[in-house]
């Protein structure tokens, strides 16, 4: 009987565990996005934003975030946006359960490169039908495109072409945590109801 209580108590007690892929171009906030979460949602200390590097690969130890809400753990996969070593992120594909795509939203120079790297992850089979989060990140800073635009360019992209269960484009600033709550708001209601 004691086994079958403590089971049932443990299994209770379980918590759903979900994979959240950070993507995007090289310098456009990932880390400082996962840095923001993981301060925001486990009370810990901010980091100092000239304290992080490049991410090289996907970073492990202390930059693959985990937070806890409700019966829920989101574990977040911070990977390198560098043009040599966006080759590994299909390997993160098939276990993720939701994809953050991170703009740099004052580097215009570089959206139409952007845009091709967010394609070719959205239009992989792996990722057919996975919660698809774009944030405009920098949004606090002078020259930032507007996020409408960006939403523009995002619907353009995924009409008709891609396999976007459910998508959205949703400003940010990593660095003053504007948006942060709202983006992880999102995260955790698509990927419940992605398990229904």
């Amino acid at each position: 009987m004691y086994r079958l209580v403590t089971g049932f108590v443990a299994h209770l007690m379980q918590k759903q565990e979900y994979s959240v892929l950070i993507m995007g171009l090289d310098n456009a906030g990932k880390t400082t996005f996962l840095e923001k979460v993981k301060s925001t949602f486990n009370r810990t200390p901010d980091v100092d934003p000239k304290s992080i590097a490049p991410t090289i690969g996907q970073n492990s130890g202390h930059q693959i975030g985990r937070i806890t809400l409700s019966s829920t753990v989101l574990q977040f996969w911070d990977l390198g946006g560098q043009r040599d070593i966006r080759s590994i992120w299909p390997k993160y594909y098939a276990d993720c359960h939701a994809v953050v795509f991170v703009i740099d939203s004052t580097d215009k120079e570089r959206i139409e490169e952007c845009w091709a790297a967010f394609e070719t992850i959205v239009t992989d089979h792996r990722v057919d039908g996975v919660p698809t989060l774009v944030l405009a990140n920098k949004q606090d800073c002078d020259g930032a495109m507007a996020v409408e635009d960006i939403k523009q360019m995002f619907n353009q992209l995924i009409v008709g072409k891609l396999n976007v269960s459910e998508g959205a484009v949703l400003p940010i600033s990593a660095l003053r945590g504007d948006g942060i709550r709202e983006a992880v708001d999102w995260l955790f209601l698509r990927v419940h109801h992605s398990e229904i």
